[in-house]
């Protein structure tokens, strides 16, 4: 019972506790008598492997490059963490980033702070690590997050302290598995925002939520635009109709505009994706709706 509650305490502190020096985790060497635990040494980028659990999927070339330069002139300014599974052989817990780039500045050997971890805990290290950084694209996020709720058993509040997020933000981030798959490339791309891809959301069809990507894409339209066009589709099917309206193409809005002008009156415009649409004019009585008509036979 003891060692199952030191267990979950131990998980419980988060990655800056783990990395942190503790009464249980001292200074010591290894069999080998050269690698301590507790300290900075130097260690062979040969004898590291990568992290198994590495959330993390894209690298940029470019900022690669621009780190490795930056560690030619400057070293490695923050060690990297690393857990020994072997004779003269570590495994990443973080840090693959800063080893990419000093491999590709041909370093032998870089510094290291050498761990002891299991694999739950390697996973919840790596995951809080790389959450924590502003480089991870949403969807990058969203699959850590995921992640650290099924395969480390935390609960979203939990979670929500260890990351300093607050839960509607992770639940937020989760949302965006539930996208369709060209909707995540796009979200991982940066084509879209998080913002357009939460507005895709809104819309409860697959093919709609597809559609609306293309036409912020092709329309390059902001978030609000795209929260509108959602609108307009749940609109449309809350009365039953199959077609899905969505933004008004500009000489739409400037003809409703004239019309207002021209009529004294409220006009509605709308266009579904297809490119057929209505224009609905308001009238308040039987002398309003002549004198409309007399404008429009004017």
């Amino acid at each position: 019972m003891s060692d199952t509650h030191g267990k979950r305490k131990a998980l419980g502190r988060g990655l800056g506790a783990l990395l942190d020096r503790s009464a249980t985790d001292e200074p010591q060497k290894d069999i080998s008598g050269e690698y301590m635990t507790g300290y900075v040494t130097q260690i062979r980028v040969d004898q590291i492997e990568p992290n198994p659990f590495q959330p993390r999927t894209h690298f940029s070339e470019n900022e690669l490059r621009e780190l490795s330069s930056s560690i030619r002139e400057h070293g490695i300014i923050q060690p990297l963490t690393l857990r020994k599974t072997g004779y003269d052989k570590f495994q990443l817990i973080s840090g693959e980033r800063r080893l990419k780039a000093s491999m590709m500045a041909g370093l032998i050997e870089v510094p290291a702070y050498v761990r002891l971890a299991n694999d739950e805990q390697m996973l919840e290290m790596a995951l809080v690590e790389n959450i924590q950084r502003e480089d991870l694209n949403p969807l990058e996020i969203a699959f850590s997050f995921q992640r650290l709720l099924d395969e480390c058993k935390i609960r979203q509040e939990d979670l929500s302290q260890k990351v300093g997020k607050d839960r509607s933000t992770i639940s937020n981030y989760i949302r965006l598995l539930k996208l369709p798959g060209e909707i995540q490339v796009a979200v991982r791309d940066n084509l879209i925002s998080m913002g357009h891809a939460r507005a895709i959301l809104g819309a409860e069809e697959e093919k709609t939520q597809l559609t609306i990507l293309q036409k912020i894409l092709e329309q390059k339209l902001s978030v609000r635009q795209a929260e509108d066009m959602v609108r307009n589709a749940g609109t449309v099917k809350a009365a039953g109709s199959a077609a899905h309206y969505t933004m008004l193409p500009e000489k739409f809005e400037k003809a409703k505009t004239s019309l207002r002008g021209k009529l004294q009156s409220k006009v509605e415009c709308k266009v579904n994706l297809k490119g057929a649409g209505s224009i609905i004019i308001a009238f308040k009585s039987d002398e309003d709706f002549d004198r409309i008509i007399a404008k429009l036979d004017s």
